[in-house]
Parts: C-alpha cells; structure tokens; sequence
C-alpha cells in the first residue's frame, strides 16, 4: 500500500527549483525514506537505484574521483543508456559510504541536469567520517514517522480534508478525536499503518513492533565504540519506555552504569533518532536555549513503539481522555512528535520549560516559538485553574498568550493568571498537532485582550 506523504509535494518543489541541488534525505529507519522517493521516480522519464549496503554499487564510488567514470560505471551496472528526457539517481542507504556523501558535490558542479537524491538513516554517524563535506551544494529533507494528517489520507480521506479547514467545523470533531484516539494506539510507522489498514486488528501488529525494535538495536549497536557501550545502548533499548518523567544517566533503568557510560550511548542513540534526549528550557523569551545542565525528557521515534513496548495498546480502546492514561505522558509524547513532523530543519527539537528554584518548582509540557514568542503549551485536561506553571510562564514573559491541547473543542478563553496578567488560552482538541502553527498565527496576529 502506498501512503500519500505530506514531504511529496516538498520534491515536486525541489524539482521545479532553478536552484536545485543534490537532495540528502535524513530521518529515523524504517519511516518510508525509500518507498517515497520510488513513487516520485514515476515522475521522471528514467529512474537509476542504487543501494550502497550492496558491496558492488558502493565500490562504485570507492573506485574513482571523477564523476564521468562514476556515471559511466553506474549506466553499465544497470544495463541502462543515457537518455535525453529527466533522470532521477537515487542512492539508497548512502551512510555505508562516507565517499560517496562527500562525491555529491561534484553531481551538482558537473552535471547540474540530473537529478540526484540520496538517503540513509544513521546519517549523523556517517557525517562525521566525511572528511569535506559538501557544504552549499546540497538540500535537505528530514522525513518523519506518518503524522496524524497523512494517517487520516489513508484512514479517512474527507476527515482529512476537515483537519485543515479553520476552524475545525463542530461537527468534525467527534469523528476527528475518535481517529486520533486510533492513531495515538498505533503510531505513525508505515509499514505499521500499512497492515493495521489491511486488517485492523491491532493484535497482528505485536511481531511487527518487534521486528522493528531489533532492527534498531541490530543497527546502533554497530556504531558502539566498545563493547561496554554497546551494552549501555542494549539497556537502554530495553529499558528506556518504561521511564515516565525526566531522567538521570546515573543507575539508568535500575542499572549500575556510570553517567559517563549512559550518556554517551545516549548520545549515540540520539544521532541515530531511536530515542532523542529532549532538554528543557528556562527562557521565556527568544532565543530558546536548552540547558543541559538540567535533566532531559526522552522522545522517541514514534509513540506506537512506546504503547507496544509496555503492552498498553489494549487498554487504550475506548478511552474518553488520553490525557487520563498513563500520567498523561503518551499523549504529550504524541503532541511533541507531531510539533517534530512539521519540521524540515534535521537538528530541530522540541523543548519543554522549567523553573527550578527553592521552594518553588514549575515545569510547562512543551513550548511553541512564534516569531519573537514564546508560547507555553501544556498537554492536559481540567479547568483554567490547574495550569499553574503555565501561570508562571506567562507571568514572566513578554505576551498574553498560551495554548492548551485537549479532548474538548477549539476555543480561545480570556483568563487571568493568579498575579492577575490577563492572557488568551487557546484550547486545541489534542488532533491539531499538525496544524499549530496555523492556530497560533491567529491567536497571535488577529486576536486581542
């Protein structure tokens, strides 16, 4: 089954571009990178595949420097001719060859009228062995797991068509929330969605899950420098779901490993975009600067391994709130993976807001920059009352505007924190993740106290 991806109408863009470049396709494994860029070949007059964990096409690149003998080499493999209408190379799994990453510059200074994609996932680990990298002459496109938009294209095309309408009509809503409620079981992996589409029945699922959580394990295990890290990263694999709040590298997962040991497999599972380590901030105004010195929260690739892992996705059929379940971190994990699937920029990270001081704590889900804003955004249920870190946040910052998401509808309360700031909340029903940008821009630029 192909599954329609939002990033499709970003390669018909970078097609027509005059000033196109190579394209370099970075994101987690297993989120679709290969299946989209087949179905864009059907755009081209001639498609050439390459995949470099293949030791016959990746000594392509090892053999020669010059770009005429490559491409010659590459015709001659694949039996293909040079042809006059628009051709698109594709090289597949390029992070098994360092060269070949570096060789992309000369596709764009040699032959600037093909078309040259490449993609891989542990890019990050093979960035670093490149000794020149072309930097300015190549683009960029970070693919994520399958977001709420895109499920509903497969699930539901017309509820699709209501997600992006503004205001979401009233009616729209029950059906909406009662899909997102489906999607935040599964998760956004394709080939999850693929079978669950096929069958729905969740139970089938389970070895699915598994399978990619070896394949995980299988590829980010080659990059441990020793074997003692190769046994933190294992753990941590193991271990890391059933953590609920912000962590400590020391004794992580009930261990006796060091904070050194833990966290630089941490590190390295964050460059491969398993499990990301996401740092809190204490600005309330621009810019937002992470503060390491402070304990992080995990995001992982996609929640639906969380749900599996812990053997949750049962219990969560027919719940009325999602933010009653588990402590209410499956749905704030799922809105932050939203936030993340809006974004092109491969180093972008969500972050979350604190303020750690004697006697008085406070700690806001996510924040959302807007332009010179900052806007606290909490994940939760319940009256205006019980947002007290929110309170703070707005009482320290430079504007009167706050976002909630939520299991009701969308509206805009005028409100008054404890010091008595009046502020606008804006209540979103959790499935307009995607849309935040859209939301704020209205709060933002057409509404006032």
């Amino acid at each position: 089954m192909y599954i329609q991806r939002n990033a499709y109408q970003r390669l018909l863009e970078w097609k027509a571009s005059k000033l196109r470049k190579p394209l370099l396709i970075r994101g987690g494994r297993q989120v679709g990178k290969t299946t989209l860029i087949r179905e864009f070949a059907k755009e081209f007059g001639d498609y050439i595949e390459l995949s470099l964990e293949k030791g016959a096409e990746r000594n392509l690149f090892e053999r020669t420097d010059e770009i005429s003998k490559l491409l010659s080499s590459i015709y001659l493999i694949k039996q293909k001719t040079p042809k006059d209408s628009p051709t698109l190379l594709f090289i597949d799994e390029i992070q098994e060859s360092p060269k070949a990453i570096q060789m992309l510059r000369y596709f764009y200074e040699e032959v600037p009228d093909l078309y040259v994609i490449a993609a891989g996932s542990l890019l990050e680990f093979a960035l670093k062995k490149v000794p020149s990298f072309p930097v300015g002459r190549i683009n960029y496109l970070t693919l994520h797991p399958i977001n709420f938009n895109e499920f509903l294209g497969i699930r539901n095309p017309a509820a699709s068509n209501a997600l992006t309408e503004f205001p979401v009509a009233d009616y729209a809503h029950p059906i909406l929330l009662e899909l997102f409620h489906e999607y935040a079981i599964i998760g956004g992996m394709p080939e999850i969605i693929s079978i669950y589409s096929e069958n729905n029945n969740i139970a089938a699922l389970s070895q699915v899950y598994k399978e990619l959580w070896q394949s995980y394990k299988d590829d980010v295990e080659k990059y441990a420098r020793n074997p003692t890290e190769r046994k933190v990263i294992r753990h941590i694999i193991e271990t890391a779901t059933k953590e609920t709040d912000r962590i400590k590298f020391e004794g992580f997962g009930n261990s006796a490993y060091r904070s050194r040991e833990v966290g630089e497999a941490f590190r390295a599972l964050d460059l491969s975009r398993i499990i990301q380590l996401i740092y809190p901030t204490t600005n309330t105004v621009p810019p937002v600067n992470a503060n390491l010195k402070k304990r992080p929260r995990l995001q992982f690739l996609d929640t639906g391994l969380i749900t599996n892992s812990l053997m949750l996705q049962g219990e969560m059929i027919g719940l009325k709130d999602l933010n009653d379940f588990y402590r209410g971190k499956i749905i704030q994990h799922l809105i932050a993976q939203e936030f993340i699937s809006t974004q092109d920029d491969p180093g972008y990270k969500p972050h979350f807001w604190v303020r750690e001081e004697k006697n008085s704590n406070a700690e806001v889900d996510l924040i959302y920059q807007y332009g010179k804003y900052i806007l606290p955004v909490e994940v939760k249920s319940g009256k205006q009352g019980s947002l007290k870190s929110l309170h703070q946040f707005i009482e320290r910052t430079n504007h009167p505007f706050a976002v909630r998401f939520y299991q009701g509808e969308f509206r805009i309360d005028k409100a008054h924190t404890p010091g008595g700031k009046p502020y606008l909340l804006m209540n979103l029903p959790y499935y307009l993740g995607t849309q935040i940008h859209y939301y704020v821009a209205y709060l933002i630029e057409k509404k006032n106290l």
